[in-house]
This record gives structure tokens, sequence and C-alpha cells, in this order.
């Protein structure tokens, strides 16, 4: 037989053997010289002992070893060592390390039948739950912090999944906490947790209700940390910021911030602007109205003199071939303005619109360009200018469409049209004027 495979199992029972022998040695050693306080001394030498190793360790771990981790991470701004020590991850190790050292020298030093073993022991399995599960905590934090700093958008609840997991390791730790102060298994307490489902289901229900918003966000990629959202049931229109468990915060364009419960995004109806963020282009639609007292045909004059425009000479040109090909074709008598096809002031200000629309550089030519005719009201004929800046920054799209609708106001005249308005009050004292009582100007 191969003797060498129990050698582990022999120094063990080596270790066992001298530990007992130096346990037994001190207690009769201190039972011949104190009857009286002989497992009094005994248990204060090997508390003294246990305190001396612990705060060697303590040293070693937190002086020496985290000192040269601290050193090693200003040498390394971004990795992954840096995050670990910055979330205290490896302070909170350390210290469930030493409470483990501290439990295995109670179980050594220390008999397991006194009342001294049991609580310490007890004790220090506390501090091992509660060390590890900051640990826990910590690790969690820190992995999102890596996950968050790459830049990329992520297009998953990372905050509430780690809400989560730490909801459940503390629930998790609380039963185990409970079963170790009452000396039972954790079972038991499980076993009895069925009778208060329906209180826990009370207690969870705005957690549970986010977890379930969350996968649903999650799956279906509707909202991530970075999107604009506009939800005015809540006054919600800016950047989202967080997506917690319970809460999405979302920062506005005043720089307040708004907080929209998690399942209020399953529940109700939001405007999320991302698909408009990735297109690159912004759109534009805003009317202009038309005075219809100033809408015309156009006259030779207006017409030669619109000719000299760059931008409209190609349209005035194909479209009045258009026109007398058609007229010629009808056989009309051109004497009546109303025979044949003519053109209007508002049309051909329509295609010098257009025109200028396509010719200018910050409008992103790949997508929809319209100028259209929508219907008359009272208030004139609306033109509609429906297009896309290149850009998406707010700044920038506002600078573009003002001085585009800055120069639709000052070419307008060219055209004979006039802007519709109500009358205002100088205007209505101009109409009164000449009826006006002379007194009145004395």
């Amino acid at each position: 037989m191969n003797t060498q495979r129990w050698e582990p199992i022999a120094s063990l029972e080596n270790f066992e053997i001298i530990r007992t022998g130096v346990r037994e040695s001190l207690h009769n050693w201190l039972q011949s010289q104190s009857p009286e306080y002989a497992s009094l001394l005994y248990n204060a030498i090997a508390l003294a002992w246990m305190a001396i190793v612990a705060s060697i360790l303590h040293l070693l771990l937190h002086r020496l070893a985290l000192k040269l981790i601290d050193r090693a991470k200003a040498r390394n701004t971004q990795g992954l060592s840096r995050t670990l020590y910055a979330r205290r991850v490896l302070s909170r190790a350390a210290f469930a390390l030493q409470g483990a050292v501290a439990h295995v020298q109670a179980q050594l030093w220390l008999s397991p039948a006194s009342f001294l073993s049991k609580a310490l022991t007890t004790a220090l399995q506390l501090w091992m739950l509660l060390f590890g599960l900051l640990t826990f905590y910590a690790l969690l934090d820190a992995l999102q912090g890596l996950l968050l700093r790459n830049g990329k958008r992520i297009h998953f609840p990372l905050r509430g999944i780690t809400q989560t997991l730490k909801i459940a390791a503390s629930v998790v730790a609380s039963i185990i906490g409970i079963s170790l102060l009452m000396g039972e298994s954790p079972l038991i307490l499980l076993s009895g947790l069925g009778a208060l489902s329906a209180v826990l289901m009370l207690v969870f229900k705005d957690p549970i209700l986010g977890l379930v918003a969350g996968i649903q966000l999650s799956a279906n990629n509707m909202l991530s940390v970075g999107d604009w959202l506009e939800m005015p049931k809540y006054g919600a229109d800016g950047n989202v910021i967080d997506i917690g468990l319970t809460t999405v915060k979302v920062q506005n364009w005043d720089k307040t911030i708004t907080t929209i419960p998690t399942y209020a995004l399953i529940s109700d109806s939001f405007k999320n602007w991302r698909g408009m963020s990735d297109s690159g282009g912004r759109r534009i639609k805003r009317n202009i109205h038309i005075n219809t007292s100033s809408i015309a045909f156009l006259d030779e004059d207006t017409l030669q003199r619109l000719r000299k425009a760059k931008l409209l000479a190609p349209y005035l040109e194909g479209k009045l071939a258009e026109l007398e090909q058609s007229n010629s074709q009808a056989e009309l008598d051109l004497s009546s303005p109303l025979n044949g096809r003519r053109l209007t002031n508002v049309g051909t200000f329509r295609g010098y619109l257009k025109s200028y629309l396509k010719s200018h550089p910050r409008i992103a030519q790949e997508m929809l360009i319209l100028v259209r005719q929508l219907e008359s009201s009272n208030q004139g004929l609306p033109l509609q200018i429906y297009a896309f800046t290149a850009t998406t920054k707010w700044g920038e799209y506002e600078d573009i469409q003002s001085d585009i609708f800055d120069h639709i106001f000052a070419v307008l005249p060219e055209f004979g049209l006039r802007i519709h308005e109500a009358p205002t009050g100088h205007d209505l004292r101009t109409l009164s004027a000449p009826f006006a009582s002379p007194l009145a100007y004395e």
C-alpha cells in the first residue's frame, strides 16, 4: 500500500496531538500553581495569545499589504486593483480574514464545551458574516464602477441588478445570523417564512415591481443611462442619470432632479429621444403663415428679377418649360389669367425654400426635406418647413433653425408675400386717427 497519500492526514493527526499536549500541559501547570484560578488563567492566556496574533495579522494586512497595494494603484489609474482599493473591497476582506483566523484559534485553544468558547465563536462567526457581506457589497460596487467607466452605453439596469443582489444577500445573511444566535439550523427559520410570505410581499412590493420593470426595460431595450427621457406626467424632461431598483433619476434641463418609480415606466407612456440622438439629425418642423391677400400670379418684372437668384434659376427654367408645353398643347387663350397654368409667388417661394434647404450645409441631406402647404385658416396659409439638422446638439440646432427662419422672413418681400399678423393696438390707432376729434391732438 502506498503510504504517501496518507501523509496530510498523518500531519493533521500529529498537529492535533501536539496542540492537545500543549493545552493539557499548560492547564496542568496552572492547576499546580493555582488550582482555584487555573481555568480562568488559562482562558486569559489563550485570549491574550489570540489578541497578539490578531494584532500581528492586522499590522501585516493593513499596514503592509494594503500600503503596497495603495502604491501600486497609483501607477495604474484605470486598473482593477485601483477600483478594488477605492471601493474598500480588500480592506473589508482583510477584516473577514482576521475573523476567520481568530475563529480557528478559538477552536484550537479554547474548550469547545466552555461558555467562553461558544460565545466567542458565535461572535467571530457574526463578525465574518458581517464583513463577508460588506465585502460582497463593495465587490458589486467595484464591478458596477468598472462597467460604467468604459464609457459604453449599458442597455440593462445595472444598478437595479446590484441592488437586488444586495437585498438578497442581506436577507440570507440575516437568516444565517439569527440562526447562529439561536443555535438552530437556518432551514428551521426558512420553513417558518412561508407563513410570513404575505408580509414579505408587502414589504418588498416596490423592489419586486422595480426588478420586473427593470428586466422589461432591459429586454426590450427601452431605456438606458444617458438617454433623453420626456415624461410630462412626472415633470421629467432631461437625461437619465441613474436607473435603480425602485427609482429612475432624470436630470432636467434646468438642472433639477426628477425621481420616477421604475415600474411607472412600464405602466405609463414616456418618450425616449435616443432614436434622434443615434440618427445624428434633429427635426425642424415649423410653420410660417402667409397672408392670403398677398398671393398672386408672378408678373414679368418679378419673374425677371427672380431669375437672377442662383438657387431659384434652375427651378424657374424647368417650371416655365413645363408650363409652356402644357399651355401650348391645350391651345388656350392666355390673355385671360383664368386660362392655362401660371406661376404663383407662393409656389415659386416654396420651390426656392426647397432649393435653399437642399443647399444648406447644416441640413442633413440624406433625411427627408419638405416644404409643404397646409390647410388655410383665419391665421393665413401655413407653409411648413420639415427638415433635419446635421447635428443633435441643442445649441447648434437652435442656431441653425433661427438662421434659416431669419432668412425666410427677410426674403418674403422679394416674392411679394407678407406674413399674416393679427391687428395690434398700433394698427387700430392708425385706422381711427382720421376720424378722431381734433381736440384730441390739441
